[in-house]
């Protein structure tokens, strides 16, 4: 940079000397005998051009000078600095060291920068030059490269004048406290630090002046070059530079091998068993995650389970070297939560003992999405089973019932056949009930939902919930004051309330407080529970808390599975929790459980909140459970019924109430008997399953010419006939099988005069 400087400089003097040099030729010039007006101008130019060229060398003087003492001082800056400093030209030559570069380096003014540096340094020129791009580009840049002792930190500042400030910083390994060897990719060495040099007692050139076969194998015992009987166990890192870091261990006789070399630190949970299932070993991510004190001596068989077979025949399998590399799901045998483990199993040898090595993957998650698969398709097989049965079977309920209310018309209680007779019905109906609650959790059941107030459905259904939990039992109702309006089917919700409040009456064996309460939740995050997600929004919360004998936490998620009970035989079905899921599910809910055993249970459900007004209802209504039996009355019943023990029965009951009844077996008669301009009807009974056209389709078409005519459809199970979208059909009522002879003819009645 001095150089570039002097060579400004002169080139700088030269043009002031020049102005000089013109100045007094024109005084020469005003000299001379020449006219007046010439010598003046001559002069004048003369006056100027000196002026100029003395002015032009002060301030060239002054530049220099100043230069001189930014010099002056940036030397004396990086002399006194006590890191390894130089400062260099622009031509790379040193201007200044402070006392550790010129002890480190040996560095002296005037010498060329990077020749020091590759005395010292191998491949220091290709790093210093990567190094001066990176800093034209940001004024500083830096770069590791390997020192005898470690790495160096190379720094570099540019300076105005394009002067560099250069800083050294030595990265020494040799305060680790394991032996370390830096290797080229050849396997030259690099460096060592202090502990491997105290190791070997020496340094070397070449790795295999120190380690015996070679290449390097992970987990394998290397001898010590020279002295065969000390074992090395080495580590390797691998570097950018294509060189790598070795951490050397030197292996005591009777130590175990790590057969991975970093068997504690990887980041994967490990297990090394023996073919028993005894653990001999684990590192850090395997205890953590079976809850394993260090150092405890177990066997994995108590951790794990849910094999299907006994653990120790899959261990001693892998033992011998069969199936391995094949993973098997697990669940932990945690106390605090649910884990799921993938394990695999590898065979290795210990002082020729077959060793296992586990490696496991946490699962749990996987488990979560399969379970809820397996649910689904349990939901669907269940669907599928209920909906056939609930059609088939409520057909045969709604013969056997309502023949049994014809030859119950025909005796009076004080018949000897009287009180048989009322057991069929009651029993009739305890198996339609049964249908129905498979159909309430398979989600199967036809919906009516309105916006309700639970505080009002609730208050309605006090009454009925106290006489349920008898005397020994208080039945405490809380509500929030601010509650929102939900979207549900009354009828439905009723139901869950009073299976979960008989569930909780039956868990008090002698007397308790059994709570009911409701509030507005906010969820502003999506809320992540028992392999459900809820996502944020407003929601209508119920709880029914009891202070039962509780639920073991190993049953806890099989409560609403179907017929599973905890009841002894008789007390229960195992549908009431499963009807409660399924209602709770089809309202678009979410239900929980929690249970401390001795202390009771907790059911909470979620409910979104309904935004909007209250709305009417249009699909077909359901009339009330108990009508008021009308007298005999007047009209004419088209009755369209497949099953033939079900047309008999509907077609008595209705010409017992003074009805005209045609029957027809399916819709395509019933439409032919409507063509003939002598049929009257004023009602059209219907199946809404049949084979052929089904209710809804044929009354659509007899509605075209017959737009007055009323409609009961009647069925046990119509899954998508009143599903959402769908055409709805004008003057209709629902009916559901089974029904009564009284709830079939007063369901006319009332359709008729309403």
């Amino acid at each position: 940079m001095a150089e570039a400087r002097a060579e400004a400089g002169a080139s700088q003097l030269r043009y002031g000397l020049g102005l000089v040099g013109i100045a007094i030729v024109c005084l020469a010039l005003a000299a001379a005998p020449v006219p007046g007006l010439f010598q003046f101008a001559v002069f004048a130019a003369g006056g100027v051009f000196l002026a100029l060229g003395v002015v032009w060398l002060a301030a060239l003087l002054w530049q220099e000078q100043r230069a001189r003492r930014m010099e002056q001082h940036l030397a004396d800056l990086v002399e006194s600095d006590p890191t390894c400093a130089v400062l260099c030209d622009r031509t790379h030559r040193v201007r200044a060291t402070s006392a550790v570069a010129s002890d480190c380096l040996g560095a002296r003014r005037g010498a060329s920068f990077p020749v020091i540096m590759q005395d010292v340094f191998a491949g220091a020129e290709d790093a210093m030059r990567r190094i001066e791009l990176g800093a034209k580009a940001s004024g500083a840049a830096s770069e590791e490269i390997p020192y005898r002792s470690g790495k160096c930190s190379i720094r570099l500042r540019s300076l105005p004048g394009g002067w560099s400030l250069w800083r050294l910083v030595m990265l020494d390994q040799s305060d680790r406290d394991v032996p370390v060897i830096r290797v080229g990719p050849d396997d030259e060495i690099l460096s060592m630090n202090a502990r491997a040099r105290a190791l070997f007692g020496r340094e070397a050139a070449e790795l295999g002046e120190l380690v015996a076969d070679l290449p390097l194998t992970p987990g394998k015992v290397h001898p010590m070059q020279g002295e065969p009987e000390r074992k090395l166990q080495v580590m390797r890192s691998d570097a950018e530079d294509g060189g790598a870091e070795l951490v050397v261990n030197e292996v005591e006789a009777g130590d175990q091998v790590d057969p991975v070399g970093s068997f504690e630190t990887l980041p994967v949970p490990l297990l090394r068993l023996a073919p028993d299932g005894t653990i001999l070993s684990a590192n850090g991510e395997a205890r953590e995650l079976l809850d394993l004190r260090a150092n405890e001596v177990s066997n994995v068989a108590r951790s794990m389970e849910g094999l299907g077979r006994p653990l120790a025949d899959w261990l001693s399998e892998a033992a011998e070297g069969r199936g391995l590399n094949r993973s098997e799901f697990l669940r932990l045998t945690r106390p605090d939560r649910e884990v799921f483990v993938q394990v695999t199993l590898n065979r290795t040898e210990d002082d020729g003992r077959p060793v296992l090595i586990a490696v496991l993957n946490d699962a749990t998650e996987l488990k979560t999405l399969e379970a809820q698969f397996v649910q689904s398709q349990k939901m669907q097989a269940i669907g599928q089973l209920a909906g056939g049965v609930a059609h088939d079977f409520n057909n045969l309920l709604t013969a056997i019932s309502g023949h049994c209310d014809l030859l119950l018309l025909r005796h009076d209680q004080g018949d000897p056949d009287y009180s048989d007779l009322v057991q069929i019905n009651q029993n009739a109906n305890r198996a339609a009930a049964l249908v129905g609650q498979l159909l309430a959790f398979s989600r199967k059941q036809t919906m009516r939902p309105e916006v309700l107030d639970l505080r009002d459905t609730l208050a309605d259904l006090t009454h009925l919930l106290n006489r349920l939990v008898g005397e020994k039992v208080r039945l405490v109702l809380r509500h929030d004051p601010i509650l929102p309006s939900i979207r549900a089917d009354r009828r439905q919700l009723e139901q869950v309330m009073m299976n979960l409040v008989v569930n909780a009456r039956d868990a008090m064996r002698d007397s308790g407080e059994l709570m009911i309460e409701t509030e507005r939740r906010i969820l502003r995050e999506p809320l992540r529970r028992d392999r459900a997600l809820v996502p944020p929004g407003t929601y209508v919360a119920v709880t029914v808390s009891d202070e039962g004998i509780g639920i073991p936490s190993d049953k806890l998620q099989k409560v609403f599975e179907p017929f599973f009970t905890t009841k002894r035989t008789g007390e229960g079905t195992g549908l009431g929790l499963s009807t409660v899921y399924g209602i709770v599910k089809q309202s678009g809910g979410f239900i929980f459980v929690d249970s401390v055993l001795g202390r009771g249970s907790v059911f909470t459900l979620l409910f979104p909140a309904h935004v909007g007004a209250r709305e009417e209802e249009v699909a077909p209504e359901e009339p009330p459970a108990k009508a008021p039996v009308t007298a005999p009355s007047e009209g004419v019943v088209l009755l369209v019924e497949d099953e033939a023990p079900v047309r008999s029965f509907a077609a008595r009951a209705l010409r017992l109430r003074s009805y005209e009844v045609i029957e027809a077996e399916t819709g395509e008669e019933a439409l032919e008997l409507l063509a003939r301009e002598d049929t009257k009807v004023d009602v059209f009974v219907t199946d809404v399953v049949m084979p052929g056209m089904d209710g809804p389709t044929w009354v659509r078409e007899a509605q075209k010419t017959r737009p007055e005519a009323r409609v009961v459809f009647i069925s046990g199970y119509a899954e998508n006939v009143f599903s959402a979208g769908g055409d709805e059909v004008p003057n209709s009522v629902f009916l559901p099988k089974p029904f009564s002879l009284s709830e079939l003819a007063d369901t006319v009645a009332m359709h008729l005069t309403a």
